[in-house]
């Protein structure tokens, strides 16, 4: 049996501020989010086995992604930590806005590379992350491939 990539989508609402840009984007501003998850593994071959046929529910996909990311990120704003935005952070979280501190300049690059890594962690042995597919806006996306890692 060959290997065999499935996906699934998830979005969700995010604001942040890119420190030191030359652009519109050092301002504080939010973006609707497309995050497209793609694994790679082998349909479970035992015909006593509750998932037979799958390589991994799209239920289980679901849960990690929910907990990593979309509970994570959604409706919050990032910033980084290493920055002088920590200072408007903190206002906003005494105020009961959801923060987040992150070791990274908080562009779609490096959100991707972030969600990998967490997203490898908690995959089984026997499915491998293939690729992540961030959009940011309706003509703006990154991407990471396992292959190119």
């Amino acid at each position: 049996m060959g290997n065999i990539r499935i996906t699934k989508q998830f979005s969700f609402e995010t604001g942040h501020a890119l420190y030191g840009y030359d652009g519109k984007c050092k301002n504080v501003h939010g973006h609707s989010y497309r995050l497209d998850v793609t694994v790679i593994g082998q349909p479970i071959s035992d015909s006593n086995h509750v998932k037979f046929g799958m390589v991994i529910d799209f239920t289980d996909l679901k849960k990690i992604i929910k907990e990593e990311i979309v509970n994570v990120f959604d409706h919050a704003t990032v910033f980084n930590k290493n920055t002088p935005h920590v200072e408007l952070a903190k206002e906003l979280s005494d105020r009961g806005h959801n923060v987040l501190l992150v070791d990274y300049q908080p562009t779609s690059e490096m959100m991707v590379i972030d969600f990998a890594e967490k997203i490898k962690i908690r995959l089984p042995n026997t499915i491998k992350l293939h690729a992540l597919k961030l959009q940011e806006t309706a003509t703006s996306f990154a991407e990471w491939f396992a292959s190119d890692n």
